[in-house]
């Protein structure tokens, strides 16, 4: 069964009918080190969590491909459960990874759809700007 999704106006629709984000959503850009620029910038992943009591999904992570190793570290943070507490924890640390809250979108018609719009435009705008890992 899929997730039923908000009515996506029509592009000629007025900008009024445009159905707002939830103010429960809440993306961030999930970053590991980069060892060229020697800071944890370097995008892995977007972290999308819906704060309200029934909601569905509750979370939903969009990977940046072709990091699997690179993001180990968010991985390994991720399968401990994501609670309103660690994310505040990660929002305050300053080491080999950090957590960034970003704005939701305009125009994501769900979570999913949201964590997928931070995504492409990291894909799109910060990640080629970034030089290679390795340093070459």
């Amino acid at each position: 069964m899929s997730t039923p999704t908000s009515p996506m106006p029509e592009p000629s629709a007025p900008a009024a009918l445009a159905v707002p984000a939830p103010a429960t959503w809440q993306l961030s850009i999930l970053t590991v080190w980069h060892p060229a620029l020697g800071m944890a910038v370097d995008p892995v992943a977007v972290l999308a969590r819906d704060t309200a009591p029934d909601a569905n999904p509750a979370q939903h992570v969009a990977w940046v491909p072709l990091v699997y190793d690179e993001a180990d570290p968010w991985r390994e943070r991720l399968a401990e459960g994501v609670t309103p507490a660690k994310v505040d924890r990660w929002q305050e640390e300053h080491g080999v990874c950090q957590l960034s809250p970003t704005e939701v979108p305009p125009g994501a018609t769900d979570l999913r759809h949201a964590a997928e719009l931070v995504l492409d435009q990291l894909l799109a705008e910060v990640i080629p700007a970034l030089p290679p890992r390795d340093g070459a």
